[in-house]
């Protein structure tokens, strides 16, 4: 290690320093992200969920200019931690970043208790865990320390909502860096729009799309248990998924929240299966309308459907008493119709890698800049609020359902152990039913 002139190496210098100015003596972490790791600058990496998504963000992790350095990794199953292995080592060799993984056979893990083998051997945790999963994996990881990169959204049920709410303050008290992946944050078109909010006024009203034909289905194979197969086809089960007004329209939810300052006070709404309605389709609706109104009276009216041949739509709207800011066309134009404020489509930037670049610049400086757990947590509740209100056809305020201590997940986590949810003798689930499935005092029940 370096040393200055009075002999005392850079590391020292760093952690001395820092303790001095923040008084960190609670969070050690902060002056190195890797203090206790052996290297002086190397940011050692886990990642917890090796599908597509947790593909993705390790390789935009390994992307940033930071020395980082993937050592870790860890899924439910092996074939799933292998096989994302094998896509990043192509993809690095591929970008000459190969040096930066370094994940023996001995360092990828499966099972259910896998993430905690892998967070003691990093400095940063990525999470991309099927949802249901990642209030644990968040709470283990800081408990441990860590800094942590997490996928929205960040729960499925209120219980983990309140899990993930406890676990951000404990992150801020030991100044411990958390970024979510609603990605609209780090996205230079959106950032500028927010920053010129104000030339539309006061916001009265916005609409917001996540209109698309669906995602993959992954079909049940002989000899799977229950637990096997809704965790193979984890998206079409509400413990693991949330409903794909959870699992994706989270981003235009999270959008509208950011740019109201706020989150909403109530939601009504409709939605069932249309289309996406057989074995492999598990309980989740194919599409959603929730009406959201906010403390001062605005309304969202926010959509999202998941209907092959159907108008395809993801965006956002924002309706001011000056003009509109119009998400997917970048710009902000009167109530008129003339552009006011038009962002330059060739500057933006790709924010999936953004929010990397920018999470371990701050790690390796030693500085404490993100806190988007708890953000993330709230705008994850707004989704849950407006799947609370479409499967019962109720009207659901945000405080009977926050504090409604419902918790869908399993008792136990195990392949023999039985689901939330389990089909029928047919082969078909139980599907929520508007105007049945009620929420009532703090529960839930069927009348």
């Amino acid at each position: 290690m370096n040393k200055d002139a009075s002999g005392k190496s850079r590391r020292e210098f760093v952690k001395q320093s820092s303790l001095l100015a923040g008084g960190l003596i609670a969070a050690p972490l902060l002056s190195r992200a890797n203090y206790f790791s052996g290297a002086s600058d190397e940011i050692k990496i886990a990642l917890i969920g090796c599908g597509g998504r947790g593909t993705g963000a390790a390789m935009q992790a390994l992307q940033s200019k930071q020395n980082v350095k993937l050592v870790a990794m860890a899924d439910a199953f092996m074939d799933n931690a292998e096989k994302c292995h094998k896509s990043l080592t192509a993809e690095a060799t591929k970008n000459g970043l190969q040096s930066k993984i370094d994940v023996p056979a001995e360092r990828m893990f499966a099972g259910f208790d896998a993430y905690l083998k892998v967070i003691p051997l990093a400095d940063v945790v990525v999470i991309a865990t099927p949802p249901g999963f990642r209030p644990i994996h968040f709470d283990e990881a800081i408990k441990q320390n860590k800094h942590v990169f997490m996928e929205k959204p960040v729960a499925t049920d209120p219980a983990g909502v309140q899990k993930v709410l406890a676990t951000a303050a404990i992150a801020r008290q030991k100044k411990l860096n958390v970024v979510v992946g609603l990605q609209r944050h780090y996205q230079n078109s959106y950032r500028e729009l927010f920053s010129r909010k104000d030339m539309i006024g006061d916001i009265t009203s916005a609409q917001a799309w996540w209109n698309n034909d669906g995602v993959w289905v992954r079909p049940r194979k002989e000899g799977q248990t229950e637990m096997e197969y809704q965790m193979r086809n984890w998206y079409y089960f509400v413990w693991l998924c949330g409903d794909h007004i959870t699992e994706q329209h989270i981003h235009n939810l999270d959008a509208i929240n950011w740019f109201k300052g706020g989150y909403p006070v109530k939601a009504q709404g409709m939605g069932g299966r249309q289309v996406r309605k057989g074995k492999d389709h598990g309980e989740i609706f194919d599409h959603h309308f929730v009406e959201f109104e906010y403390a001062d009276g605005s309304i969202l009216n926010s959509q999202c459907r998941h209907i092959p041949g159907t108008m395809s739509r993801v965006d956002e709207l924002l309706v001011g008493t000056k003009g509109k800011i119009q998400a997917g066309k970048a710009n902000i134009v009167d109530t008129r119709g003339n552009v006011l404020y038009q962002f330059d489509k060739k500057t933006e930037n790709n924010a999936y890698q953004t929010e990397h670049d920018e999470l371990f610049a701050a790690i390796a400086k030693g500085e404490y800049k993100f806190a988007d757990a708890e953000n993330g947590a709230k705008s994850t509740m707004t989704s849950i609020l407006g799947r609370m209100a479409t499967y019962s056809g109720q009207l659901i305020t945000w405080d009977s359902a926050i504090n409604s201590g419902i918790d869908i997940q399993p008792k136990v986590y195990a392949w023999d152990a039985v689901p939330p949810t389990v089909p029928n003798p047919d082969g078909f689930y139980t599907v929520a039913v508007p105007g049945v499935t009620r929420y009532i005092n703090n529960s839930t029940a069927k009348s």
